[in-house]
């Protein structure tokens, strides 16, 4: 009798997780860390997958709100981590990781979403309600959490007083609560697919939704294999480390490698949705992953700073608020028609490119 089938997307998420167990806390070989790369790199896709069944049996905007939230989470749970064992670049981590959470998602995968969707018809469309919503959550949690904390006078530096920190940890998880309530709710159609004609679509698929069960194991691997996403960046980041000292590198080049490697995910399920026509969905994942890095990492990190031995800087620096800034306006410009052109992705990836050469350069 044959035995069944076992997919791939099922086999490797717990093989990169029984890695993880294995290699956790050792100083790997070169050969150890190929094959944590390669595992790595199997995670992501596997990923990308079971979002994709867990949206088609949810449907949207709930699929790409789990995809956002299940990352951010994890992603959350590592920077904790990071900062609690310390470091030259502890201080400024959870800063670092999420400004490049912001930038690589609003510039990096809006850009290559409208390049893939632009391959087949020479405009995308979307949802400019839904879009700006979005945006303007964005681009208020990113000035409370990280534009305001270097010009405040109470605290030295670019950091928070307890009260001020305080207040700009419940207004992010205020904002970004309530922004998910009306994304699920009252205006969910603003997050919809829009259609080329201009009409939202009412989010069917035409192939039959996955089981009940089907959904729920999907669920669980997609949880396995984001776990063994950022378990396994973790692993490969001392190499990474090891690299950037090596070249002379700032520290934050290691954040943003990292940011890079956990957001691979999302970028992919973006990138796919816009292959489909299905732009709105690309939006939502970049916008909420950018909203959700924020909305969740500030009340975090604001509780753990308690514990956590150091000073907590949030506050970027005048380079990085011009990049915020231009990438703020920008993303308004884009999104404001409703309809983007292959000239916007260009310019959303040019800023990619300036942040990147900058991180390396200062």
């Amino acid at each position: 009798m044959r035995a069944p089938y076992v997919s791939w997307t099922a086999v490797v998420p717990v093989m990169a997780v029984a890695m993880l167990a294995v290699a956790w806390g050792r100083d790997l070989p070169v050969a150890m860390v190929g094959l944590v790369t390669v595992l790595l790199a199997g995670a992501v896709l596997a990923a990308v997958h079971h979002a994709e069944v867990v949206a088609h049996r949810v449907g949207e905007p709930y699929g790409s709100l789990v995809l956002a939230v299940a990352v951010t989470v994890i992603e959350v749970a590592l920077i904790v981590t990071l900062m609690v064992s310390g470091g030259a670049a502890a201080e400024t981590l959870a800063r670092d990781t999420v400004f490049a959470a912001v930038i690589i998602t609003c510039n990096g995968i809006v850009g290559l979403s409208i390049v893939v969707g632009t391959r087949g018809a020479s405009v995308v469309s979307f949802n400019a309600e839904g879009a700006r919503a979005a945006l303007a959550t964005v681009a208020t949690l990113s000035t409370l959490g990280m534009v305001v904390p270097t010009f405040t006078t109470t605290t030295p530096g670019p950091e928070f007083s307890p009260p001020q920190l305080a207040f700009a940890a419940v207004t992010a998880l205020i904002l970004y609560g309530l922004f998910v309530a009306l994304q699920t709710g009252r205006h969910r159609d603003y997050f919809l697919p829009v259609m080329p004609d201009g009409v939202v679509a009412d989010g069917e698929q035409h192939a039959a939704p996955p089981s009940a069960r089907a959904t729920l194991t999907s669920f669980v691997l997609l949880l396995v294999a984001l776990v063994a996403v950022v378990g396994n960046a973790k692993l490969v980041s001392p190499t990474i480390e090891r690299a950037v000292s090596s070249a002379g590198l700032p520290l934050s080049v290691v954040g943003v490698i990292i940011a890079l490697l956990i957001l691979l995910p999302e970028t992919l399920a973006a990138v796919r949705a816009a292959q489909q026509g299905r732009m709105q969905i690309s939006l939502n994942l970049a916008f909420g992953s950018a909203m959700a890095s924020i909305g969740l990492t500030i009340p975090t990190i604001a509780v753990a700073s308690i514990w956590l031995p150091g000073p907590l800087h949030l506050g970027l620096d005048g380079t990085d608020i011009v990049l915020l800034a231009l990438t703020c306006l920008v993303a308004v410009l884009t999104v404001v028609p409703g309809r983007a052109t292959l000239l916007q992705a260009g310019v959303h990836l040019a800023l990619l490119a300036a942040y990147l050469l900058l991180a390396v350069s200062p």
